[in-house]
């Protein structure tokens, strides 16, 4: 399996970025961002079931951010709205093969760095 994220980069408060992560070689339950800030831990930012596209976010990107896929692509996407310098960190996208399953795979990381 292997995870190719895209779409970070270098942007001003109030603006948004768009990040991708084209997955290969297998078959997903859901896919996921996570992030994780200089410093600080990894954090979950949102999740998507492949199945019935129900999504899942963590409360500060909640109205913000939003998760999608396309399952002809076995791409999903994070469109991030409204950034803030908070949202600064490195991006991760991951999938899992079952739902009962942690985490199984996990991109490189795409560094989003939002600038006030």
């Amino acid at each position: 399996v292997q995870l190719v994220e895209s779409g970070g980069g270098l942007v001003q408060a109030g603006t948004s970025l768009k990040l991708s992560c084209a997955a290969s070689g297998g078959t997903f339950s859901r896919g996921a961002w996570f992030r994780q800030a200089l410093g600080k831990e990894r954090e979950f930012v949102a999740a998507i079931s492949w199945s019935s596209s129900n999504t899942y976010y963590e409360d500060s990107v909640k109205g913000r951010f939003t998760i999608s896929k396309d399952n002809a692509k076995n791409t999903v996407y994070l469109q991030m709205n409204s950034l803030k310098p908070e949202d600064t960190a490195v991006y991760y996208c991951a999938v899992k093969v079952s739902v009962m399953d942690n985490w199984n795979y996990w991109g490189q990381g795409t560094q989003v760095t939002v600038s006030s």
